[in-house]
């Protein structure tokens, strides 16, 4: 219930709020310029701080770890197919969604935290990414998660197309 309750979110919400432009053949989306407000990740450099202090800041407002960077030769943009095995957690390490089968997605149709983190590896990479709330769901509730949640996930790129 709550990985169908997180794709229709995902696929409803980012898909209609994207600027639309051609970039490849048959897709549109485009790259999210929307970058986390500095009161977020003030709160967010804290808790890595505290926890992760490996974690690298990103530009955008996420962080990210790098675990394995992958061997492929594409890097995925917003309008690729993506396969990937995942676990979600709220900072608190309560577990908010997971499939370790693996899943396949366009990458612009999901949270723009993933959009960000997700082409800083290749295809057979692993990631750990912290989310602020504005790079994630915001304020709506989705399933588990509350609004204004700061995630973590734990990303393994299984394929890229």
């Amino acid at each position: 219930m709550i990985r169908t309750v997180f794709i229709l979110f995902i696929f409803s919400v980012f898909a209609t709020s994207c600027s639309k432009s051609p970039v490849s053949a048959g897709c549109t989306l485009v790259e999210s310029t929307l970058v986390a407000p500095s009161a977020e990740v003030a709160s967010l450099q804290a808790w890595i701080t505290a926890n992760r202090p490996a974690a690298l800041p990103h530009a955008s407002g996420i962080f990210y770890e790098i675990i394995l960077p992958g061997t492929g030769t594409t890097t995925p943009g917003v309008c690729s197919n993506i396969t990937v095995k995942y676990t979600g957690y709220l900072l608190n390490g309560v577990k908010i969604d997971e499939n370790l089968a693996g899943a396949t997605f366009i990458l612009g149709n999901l949270i723009v935290g993933w959009q960000k983190g997700i082409p800083l590896i290749k295809k057979g990479g692993t990631i750990y990414l912290y989310i602020p709330p504005t790079l994630a769901y915001g304020l709506n509730t989705v399933g588990s998660v509350p609004p204004n949640s700061y995630l973590k996930f734990s990303i393994e790129l299984v394929d890229v197309q």
